[in-house]
């Protein structure tokens, strides 16, 4: 084994927690290393975040969905092979990307799978067959997280599939169970619906979802339903009763049997922590493979050695994992660290789009706070008519009290853009009169946020 320069970071994963802790300890002048044991991006470029949101948006492009309402038809099948070539564009684009970025701030990358020796000391295994050991002061954990897969499960990737590999088929069939009504579940039987498939998607628990408002989930539902949709929730993947190029035989929980063309496994994530050899700094991982942290630092039980990112569990979000890999590299080397912020914004790219941001009426309800709501829908707004949604629903949540906003939900077109409006103004303290006063641009979906507000206020006075 072969030593080579000492560092004075290391980066285990090139994630977004990952390339941004590697870029913000490069521009404290520090000399930086990142392992990358798959391709530069990570899990985020290649199997999670920009694929699933570059298939989203490709399969609603290419079967017309937002074209439906004025030209009164049916959605238009989407050739697949197209969608794939759309990903793999994106793909090489992104990482061409954070290449330059590492390039034009002097951060080292290597391929292969890296472990610890001891608390300064990663040893590298190449994709080479070669072996080599960095050693650094300092050493960020961003390894994020894979697929669960059940052991009861042969997961072929065909027939039966998960997140990762669902990526990759080329012949989806027209019948699809998808198992796990988490964000990534109901993201892809959403897009998979929109393809023109039959979806059941099924859950053990009686509710999904749980931290999003329960009136936007409620419309949700009700919109994926009379898209034809079927929801079975409560209900569990026992077996795999056979398999083949006409149909999937499946076994549920309660004894039904269900026949569909491909089962697929959305139902949960692991931190990718295995072969991390973190025993040899006596960092424990709980039963997920996840990594404890300090909230406000990133520090590990090991007080050189941090960890960001999805490995670290809730939120499990790219933007919140870009902020704490800013905030481990800054502390690792004495500078000054700020906090995230208390409201944060959450995304569910599924189709419609779900957006939230602040307290729900469930949190309002429990903690006692007297609150009045105001809804806006989309159909209201000239730009809603405009683009010929037919669904949309903006949500304001003000304290009675003293008008301040506390919670913004949102489902449809754009949600996760017009969201940072209302995260924003909670961030500032701001009140409902900031709404009813201010001037929107017209015509813009963002005019909810007025007739929202404007419907509360109606309700105040």
């Amino acid at each position: 084994m072969m030593t080579k320069d000492a560092f004075d970071l290391i980066v285990l994963g090139s994630g977004p927690s990952g390339r941004r802790a590697a870029i913000q300890a490069a521009k404290l002048d520090k000399k930086v290393l990142v392992v990358e044991d798959n391709k530069l991006g990570g899990v985020s470029v290649h199997t999670g975040t920009v694929p699933s949101k570059t298939m989203r948006e490709s399969v609603l492009n290419l079967t017309q969905f937002r074209e439906r309402t004025f030209n009164n038809q049916e959605t238009e099948s989407a050739d697949i092979s197209r969608v794939l070539d759309r990903l793999h564009k994106t793909q090489d684009r992104e990482v061409n990307l954070l290449n330059n970025q590492f390039d034009r701030n002097a951060v080292r990358s290597v391929s292969g799978f890296g472990s610890f020796i001891d608390r300064n000391t990663i040893k590298v295994n190449g994709v080479d067959g070669s072996s080599r050991k960095y050693k650094a002061d300092k050493i960020i954990i961003s390894v994020g997280t894979k697929c669960f897969r059940p052991s009861n499960l042969d997961f072929d990737g065909k027939y039966v599939c998960d997140s990762d590999q669902i990526l990759e088929v080329e012949d989806i069939p027209d019948k699809v169970l998808v198992v796990g009504a988490g964000v990534i579940g109901v993201e892809y039987a959403s897009i998979l619906n929109v393809l023109g498939k039959k979806v059941i998607l099924i859950d053990p628990r009686s509710q999904y979802l749980e931290f999003i408002d329960r009136e936007i989930i409620d419309e949700f539902t009700k919109i994926l339903t009379q898209r034809g949709v079927d929801f079975k929730l409560g209900r569990k993947l026992d077996q795999v009763l056979s398999k083949d190029s006409n149909a999937v035989n499946v076994q549920l929980d309660n004894g039904d049997t269900l026949t569909v063309g491909m089962v697929l496994f959305a139902a949960g994530r692991l931190g990718s922590t295995d072969g991390l050899n973190l025993e040899s700094c006596n960092i424990d991982v709980d039963k997920r493979g996840r990594i404890s942290v300090n909230p406000d630092t990133f520090q590990t039980a090991v007080d050189n050695i941090y960890a960001v990112g999805d490995v670290i569990g809730f939120p499990a979000l790219a933007s919140t994992s870009m902020a704490q890999g800013r905030i481990a590299a800054c502390h690792a080397f004495g500078r000054e660290i700020f906090s995230l912020p208390k409201v944060l914004p959450y995304g569910i790219y599924a189709v419609p789009e779900i957006s939230t941001a602040g307290m729900s009426e469930h949190e309002l309800n429990e903690e006692g706070i007297d609150y009045v709501k105001g809804i806006g829908l989309f159909r209201e707004t000239a730009r809603g008519e405009i683009m010929g949604v037919e669904f949309g629903l903006m949500k304001l949540l003000f304290s009675k009290e003293d008008e301040r906003l506390l919670g913004v939900h949102i489902i449809g077109e754009g949600a996760a853009e017009l969201i940072h409006i209302g995260q924003a103004v909670m961030q500032l303290n701001g009140c409902m009169n900031y709404f009813v006063e201010n001037v929107f641009n017209f015509p813009t979906l963002a005019e909810a946020y007025k007739i929202a507000a404007l419907n509360a206020w109606n309700k105040l006075n």
